[in-house]
């Protein structure tokens, strides 16, 4: 029985990463043998046991055979027999195509048959066989880990590879909840706007995210966007997300808030009169079609719907400001209507020459819900009570004395 390090733990020890989780392929064993061992199996399509002290991964040496679409379609056969090299065949990429004994670097040495060592100094994502065609979310983790490794370039061959899975149809057989993983893993890497460039470069944000692949193309009135492009202002975006240590949430809402431009007339760009309900509406389809959780995709909406009109909020007078916050459901929800504004500080900075630049509107607009949010509503009722109203009225009592008290910050000139 030979034990070893696998995967991720020694790419990115050699990186000089900081290793998180540890994941370990065992040669010339059966189940038997690991269960004898003390080791509990967990693995529902291919042997993987935890180790009764650590608890972390420990996968006997498999190879995997392609018998049909998709990334299901796979019989996996496990057995003693299965050498450290064949099992590291099936691997997507030669960075994560290297193994080593656990007292490695100090003892025993780095087995490492497909050159993953030698793309890493060279800062290149590659495959390790052909066999890397056989399963689709390969693509989607390229793309991830291009996201993770910025400086990284995907070789000419493995991107000519995924152009040819696309082209065959491959991408149309990916699940809709790991899409939404991988992509959700993407969007939180260092560069989520190297995932979207990747995709596109091969094909697969066609068949994926049709209504982000349209965007590239769009042209934007140049004087609100330097960049003029909207896709290349979607990629800007997320990389204020990143910059900004944006939450998932925002990070989505981001990838969708302009969906609606890819949807206007050609006759009225670089114009985009009510893009925002377009995109709202585009967001919500994309949402469910991906199965994304509730949360990214309820901030989504309101990002979608209201970015425009919190952009322009500097005019916007005390009535107008609490309609915003009853269209974005901020009293109710202020934490969301917090990140909301992340997303559309994101929006305002993603703009070529102008990241730097400060986004009042985030400030102003948290500072004057905050004053709503201040209005003692339980004395607001009780006095409208005492006044004889009821039911509707009090809640017309309550919201008129939140705008008065938005009014009273502006004219004292804090807003």
């Amino acid at each position: 029985m030979q034990i070893l390090m696998v995967g991720g733990a020694v790419r990115d020890q050699l990186l000089g990463r900081p290793v998180h989780d540890r994941d370990w392929v065992v040669v010339g064993a059966t189940p038997e043998d690991m269960a004898a061992r003390g080791f509990q199996p967990v693995g529902r399509d291919f042997p993987v046991f935890l180790h009764p002290e650590t608890h972390e991964e420990y996968a006997l040496a498999r190879t995997e055979r392609k018998s049909g679409r998709g990334y299901r379609g796979f019989v996996v056969q496990s057995s003693p027999d299965v050498t450290l090299e064949e099992d590291l065949a099936r691997r997507d990429l030669t960075i994560n195509a290297m193994a080593a004994p656990a007292g490695w670097p100090q003892s025993g040495a780095l087995s490492d048959p497909y050159g993953g060592r030698r793309d890493l100094e060279a800062r290149l994502l590659r495959h390790v066989t052909d066999a890397f065609r056989e399963d689709p979310v390969r693509i989607l983790r390229v793309a991830r880990f291009a996201a993770r490794f910025a400086d990284f370039r995907v070789a000419p061959e493995t991107m000519a590879l995924m152009r040819e899975m696309v082209e065959a149809g491959e991408a149309d057989h990916l699940v809709p909840e790991r899409v939404w993983q991988e992509l959700a893993r993407g969007l939180m890497e260092a560069a989520p706007d190297r995932m979207l460039e990747v995709l596109r470069d091969c094909g697969a944000l066609e068949v994926l995210l049709p209504e982000v692949a349209r965007l590239w193309g769009v042209p934007q009135r140049a004087e609100y966007h330097p960049e003029v492009d909207t896709g290349v202002h979607l990629l800007m975006v997320l990389q204020q997300a990143a910059r900004l240590n944006a939450p998932l949430s925002v990070r989505y809402a981001c990838l969708v808030h302009d969906l609606g431009k890819g949807t206007t007339p050609a006759d009225v760009l670089p114009r985009h009169i009510g893009h925002e309900q377009r995109s709202a509406r585009l967001a919500r389809q994309v949402g469910e079609r991906l199965r994304v959780p509730n949360d990214c995709r309820e901030l989504a909406d309101v990002v979608a719907r209201e970015h425009g009109n919190i952009h322009r909020s500097g005019d916007l007078n005390a009535a107008a400001l609490m309609r915003l916050f009853e269209r974005c459901d901020a009293i109710r929800q202020p934490a969301r209507f917090a990140l909301a504004l992340l997303a559309c500080e994101c929006d305002a900075l993603g703009r070529l020459g102008l990241e730097d630049r400060d986004y009042a509107p985030r400030a102003r607009l948290q500072a004057a819900l905050d004053q709503a949010l201040a209005v003692s509503t339980a004395e607001v009722a009780a006095a409208a009570v005492a006044q004889g109203r009821t039911g509707k009225a009090i809640g017309e009592a309550v919201a008129q004395a939140r705008t008065q008290a938005i009014q009273r910050w502006l004219s004292i000139g804090l807003g």
